[in-house]
């Protein structure tokens, strides 16, 4: 089963600048286990203590995994994964 992540400009450098890699797993946390075992670092940065990190919102067709499971959201083959690091500004 094969899903795609998307990465954001700021994560691009652990994938060697690739705006997407794919994974496989049938949940979000084993799809970040696959593509960190040939993108090291990349996990750090998305997760923490078990947990998503507070500044980043990761997406699983669209929906916000926070409200369907968090690291244990059901991933399936062909979908999408979307990393979105929070910005602040004024």
């Amino acid at each position: 089963m094969s899903v795609e992540v998307r990465i954001p400009t700021i994560l691009r450098t652990f994938t060697g600048g690739a705006k997407a890699v794919h994974g496989n797993g049938a949940t979000l946390q084993q799809v970040l286990d696959d593509i960190e075992a040939r993108n090291p670092g990349l996990k750090d940065r998305i997760v923490e203590a078990e947990t998503l990190r507070r500044f980043v919102n990761v997406y699983v067709n669209d929906e916000d995994v926070r409200f369907t499971g968090g690291l244990n959201a059901p991933t399936a083959d062909g979908d999408v994964v979307v990393v979105l690091p929070a910005v602040a500004g004024g």
